[in-house]
């Protein structure tokens, strides 16, 4: 197996390589002075794991050059176009940018706060006090996450061994985008009676597992984009042009189509193409809206990210199983991953119980209407996409291990202030009626979890491709996969758990405190640069 040049490697190699792009003419200084541009170490052409080949030195590229390929053995398939690596980095990232809706405008600020409603509204109809309704929406919110959780993390390593032995994901990400297609889709059909949650919980939930199996299989191509030093880098950029996206699709439906109290949308207008506002189909149709964003916006990813090295071999569940229990039995002679799976299992589910109840809290505690739900989220996703890319360069300067310390400790002091304020009080000291601070407190705690969020799912990733080697990409994110979604069930349960015990959706927050500091102790066995150097 070909391990990644060390830094001393690279240091001592750069003048050779500088001097044998400068030979190879205008072409060769050209994509030096790109690379530059780019933000990259224009002194070596790198792609994947592997230094590029003289014969590839005539090529320009921005960012780091793919793979090189001796003359005479391309290994690509008859009538496939080689694609340049600037298009595939962009393709990588339009991924983000497509999928992300699905988490932005369905898991926060749009959809679950307004299945929280309509739940709440239906359990008061069957009798419960106005907090016991709340409370049992938000359980069974919960339910439905860590459901959909089980089911992620225990299928993404087999899935990922599967692709594994084939060498092909993109049959695999087709199938899952169809299912987040089709799950989103269905939340059109939500009734605001609340006659049919279920239904919508399922639809939802299938959706949700579309898109969290195909974000692992997008993962595990990250390792051939780029070196080490360099993914953290496009990793950042990554999420912060997926939040982008997330936010102008968030803009789109709180100024055209989600309705306020007053049938009207967030600038006055009736919600658009006729939708009624009595009916709430302005809300209900950010189901298909993320669904026709999605399809729009993969094409780009399609058509510039290619399977590379299909191996040819016959894939079966029974060589899957092996290679998974290799791969975990394996884990015992390598602590520094063993940790880092470990450590990034509890705080990315007490991530992702922020994410999930986020909108529902807002909903609930703070009494929020959708609109201005839909506005927190635009603040927080600016801050995610600004904190995304500069998380990025801290983690090309400083490693990631850091910015994921610095991340933790951050968003663990955000969860204290959101368990410790309610309308009437904060910290215990109380407010006056009608008080705006614990909105504006709320707001302020969207930037932090919106901005540090950003840079901890960066930092992660940028982690575990230092953990990982390409020849087992997809099986070793599909661990990375098993390990956020192994107790993904966790941060739901406990938080549900929690607001039964209690009666307070405020309270129920509390156990995402105690996940993001088990988190951090882990981290105290994981190296900084991996294990593959």
């Amino acid at each position: 197996m070909r391990q990644p040049c060390d830094a001393a490697h690279r240091r001592h190699g750069q003048k050779r390589h500088r001097a044998a792009a400068t030979g190879a003419g205008g072409a060769g200084a050209g994509r030096g002075s790109l690379a530059r541009a780019a933000g990259l170490d224009p002194g070596l052409v790198r792609g994947g794991w592997r230094p590029a080949l003289a014969a590839d030195a005539g090529r320009a590229c921005l960012g780091p050059c793919p793979p090189a390929i001796p003359e005479g053995n391309n290994n690509k398939r008859p009538g496939m176009q080689q694609v340049s690596t600037r298009k595939r980095i962009w393709g990588w990232w339009f991924f983000d940018w497509a999928s992300q809706p699905y988490q932005t405008l369905l898991v926060t600020f749009v959809f679950s706060p307004f299945f929280a409603a309509v739940a709440a509204e239906h359990f008061m109809g069957q009798g419960l006090d106005s907090e016991g309704a709340k409370a049992q929406a938000q359980t069974v919110w919960s339910m439905c996450l860590t459901i959909t959780g089980l089911i992620i993390g225990f299928g993404a390593p087999f899935l990922g061994a599967l692709a594994d032995i084939t060498g092909r994901r993109l049959p695999w990400i087709m199938m899952f985008s169809l299912m987040y297609l089709i799950g989103a889709w269905g939340l059109w059909y939500m009734d605001p009676g609340g006659s049919n949650l279920w239904w919508m919980l399922v639809s939802f939930g299938f959706g949700f597992i579309g898109a969290e199996f195909a974000l692992i299989f997008v993962n595990a191509q990250l390792p051939t984009l780029a070196s080490r030093e360099d993914v953290g880098d496009i990793s950042g950029s990554g999420f912060a042009f997926g939040y982008l996206g997330g936010v102008i699709a968030l803009f789109i439906m709180l100024l055209l189509f989600v309705e306020q109290g007053t049938g009207k949308t967030l600038i006055g207008l009736s919600p658009a193409l006729g939708l009624d506002a009595e009916a709430k189909e302005g809300t209900r149709a950010v189901g298909p809206f993320t669904a026709i964003w999605f399809a729009v916006f993969m094409i780009p990813y399609f058509l510039w990210v290619k399977d590379r090295g299909a191996t040819g071999r016959k894939a079966s569940l029974g060589k899957a199983w092996q290679m998974v229990v290799k791969l975990v039995s394996g884990l015992r002679n390598r602590l520094s991953l063993a940790s880092y799976l470990g450590s990034s299992m509890f705080y990315r589910d007490a991530l992702n119980g922020l994410y999930g109840f986020g909108g529902v809290y807002a909903k609930l505690v703070l009494g929020w209407e959708i609109t201005q739900i839909g506005i927190f989220g635009i603040v927080a996703a600016f801050a995610a996409t600004l904190f995304s890319w500069l998380g990025g360069k801290a983690d090309r300067r400083f490693g990631p291990k850091p910015v994921i310390i610095t991340s933790i400790l951050i968003l663990s002091f955000v969860c204290l202030i959101i368990v410790s304020m309610s309308r009437h009080q904060i910290f215990g000291v109380p407010l006056a009626e009608g008080s705006t601070l614990p909105d504006t407190v709320f707001f302020g705690c969207g930037v932090l979890i919106g901005g540090f969020g950003g840079i901890l799912q960066a930092a992660s990733r940028s982690l575990m491709v230092r953990h990982t080697s390409p020849r087992d990409a997809t099986e070793s994110f599909g661990l990375y996969g098993l390990s956020g979604r192994a107790t993904a069930f966790l941060a739901p349960m406990l938080i549900g758990v929690a607001t039964t015990v209690t009666g307070s959706a405020r309270l129920g927050i509390t156990p995402v405190i105690g996940l993001f500091l088990i988190g951090l102790v882990l981290l105290f066995w994981v190296q900084g640069e991996g294990d593959q150097g």
